[in-house]
């Protein structure tokens, strides 16, 4: 109860009408084709977005998720803070396992908050490239989640453009979906067809960028 309590607070009356203003007035952000999730309407769903900018990330998926309450896979080290590692699961912090029995209790919880028809983000490309503007490849590991709920996915594609008067360039974010499990087939082709429609519908939605602020240069090995 009192975390049921902390979420309402921290989450829906504090952080996402605070998140949205900060993203509205510093980035004059916008979502496009956000109409698709109403296919989503009285179902839990996954969400899987590009990973380009430290605050606009931890910000976005609730602009996107809402309606839905957003809960958001994150590296343990984010609940490991001795303050902020104590709110950020009322925020909607799903940490990450880093043992067997971590495992099960993690994989419950992201069962039981799809049952509750929230929305769970993932970030695939698990870590942040700022301003990039293309779509780095990811594995399909963490598209087994939706394989072992059987839930819909979705995708967004946050991008950068340019504004008259600011520097600071314009984010659009597209979103696309739903894709679903299919099938017929094994687990591991099921992560395989998720994890390409939404590769597939992010590196065309990442066309729409036309701000580069940073340059990449490849100098060898991968690119994580």
């Amino acid at each position: 109860m009192g975390r049921k309590i902390g979420h309402i607070i921290w989450y829906r009356i504090l952080a996402r009408p605070l998140a949205y203003a900060y993203l509205k007035l510093w980035y004059g952000h916008r979502i496009e084709d956000k109409d698709v999730l109403d296919k989503a309407k009285g179902q839990g769903f996954f969400l899987y977005g590009n990973h380009t900018n430290a605050v606009a990330d931890a910000l976005i998926p609730s602009m996107v998720g809402y309606p839905a309450d957003t809960y958001v896979i994150v590296h343990p080290n984010n609940v490991s803070m001795p303050v902020l590692g104590r709110i950020t699961p009322c925020l909607g912090a799903l940490p990450l396992p880093d043992d067997m029995d971590s495992t099960k209790n993690f994989v419950k919880e992201i069962k039981r908050t799809i049952y509750k028809k929230h929305c769970v983000m993932i970030y695939p490309e698990a870590h942040i490239w700022p301003y990039y503007t293309k779509i780095r490849p990811f594995t399909d590991t963490s598209f087994r989640y939706p394989v072992q709920c059987k839930a819909p996915v979705y995708c967004f594609t946050n991008t950068y453009q340019k504004r008259k008067y600011r520097k600071t360039p314009r984010i659009v974010t597209y979103v696309d979906g739903p894709f679903f499990v299919k099938e017929g087939v094994t687990a591991k082709e099921q992560k395989k067809e998720l994890r390409d429609q939404v590769y597939q519908a992010m590196v065309h939605r990442s066309r729409n960028n036309s701000v580069e602020k940073y340059q990449y240069i490849k100098v060898g090995g991968e690119n994580d």
